[in-house]
């Protein structure tokens, strides 16, 4: 499988938080602790969006490459450099599809950014059924091989741009009611990233038992108190947060497990998670 992260709030550079913490994702590409793999070094990516991209809707960059992000010499000066409000990065395990650019997370498409860690159980099954149901205008744009990227444009097809969870959760919809179809049991893991620039969502589901680890962080001004002497939180916003597929470290009151079935949204004045459930489709 794979692991990632995603941040939202006061811009930092991308070194503050790919690089520095003791269990960063440049550490979990090498030794990942909830993963089912230790290694994650079939290829990475970083998604980032400028100040300018989230004032006017602009499209995010993104930078990958096929190689183990430990020793790419490129990922580390783009993070020494660039600083972003809402960024997205992603280590990958292939679950055997082709090691290339193009299956590479993040996935971009406009102004959103999309990434995730699961997968499509036969997905060589229910392949040709899930791409059918993409909307045509879009088919061109998908490049890989991944079932990461046709759940990406499936969304997109779903309504993305109006309602993004239940884009989402049409998408699974979908994809659960073709595995019935073609008899194959539990179709979907999914733990997934998505924002517009502006709103960070993720969610975490599993058609069966426990999905793949997905953690979110406290509220600034909680872990503020907790850890007055973290450097760190004193020049960020107290919407702050990160959504990550293990912790970055092992600092009490700062991380907590996604339950299974719901997602996230930062920033938000509702709740820390709400419910997720898939969408059946006629």
């Amino acid at each position: 499988m794979c692991r990632w992260l995603a941040y939202a709030g006061t811009p930092v550079l991308l070194d503050e938080i790919l690089y520095k913490p003791a269990h960063s994702l440049i550490d979990q590409s090498l030794h990942s602790k909830l993963g089912v793999e230790t290694t994650n070094g079939d290829g990475f990516g970083v998604g980032w969006y400028s100040q300018a991209d989230v004032s006017d809707g602009g499209s995010p960059a993104v930078f990958r490459d096929i190689g183990p992000a430990w020793n790419n010499r490129n990922l580390r000066e783009i993070a020494y450099h660039v600083r972003s409000p809402l960024f997205f990065a992603h280590v990958r395990a292939s679950t055997g599809t082709a090691i290339q650019q193009t299956n590479c997370h993040p996935f971009r498409h406009g102004r959103w950014l999309w990434m995730h860690n699961g997968s499509i159980t036969d997905f060589h099954r229910l392949r040709r059924d899930l791409c059918l149901a993409v909307d045509p205008a879009l088919f061109s744009a998908i490049e890989g091989s991944t079932d990461s990227e046709v759940m990406f444009y499936l969304a997109v097809t779903f309504g993305l741009d109006q309602d993004v969870p239940r884009a989402v959760a049409r998408m699974a919809g979908l994809v659960e009611r073709l595995g019935k179809e073609h008899g194959v049991l539990n179709p979907l893991q999914m733990t997934i990233a998505v924002s517009d620039g502006r709103t960070l969502w993720a969610f975490r589901y599993s058609s069966h038992e426990t999905a793949r680890s997905l953690f979110y962080s406290s509220r600034t001004d909680a872990i503020r108190e907790l850890h007055p002497d973290l450097d760190f939180l004193r020049g960020v916003c107290d919407q702050t947060r990160l959504v990550v597929s293990e912790p970055l470290g092992d600092l009490p009151g700062v991380w907590n497990e996604l339950p299974e079935g719901s997602y996230t949204v930062v920033p938000s004045g509702i709740a820390d998670y709400l419910p997720f459930i898939p969408e059946p489709l006629p």
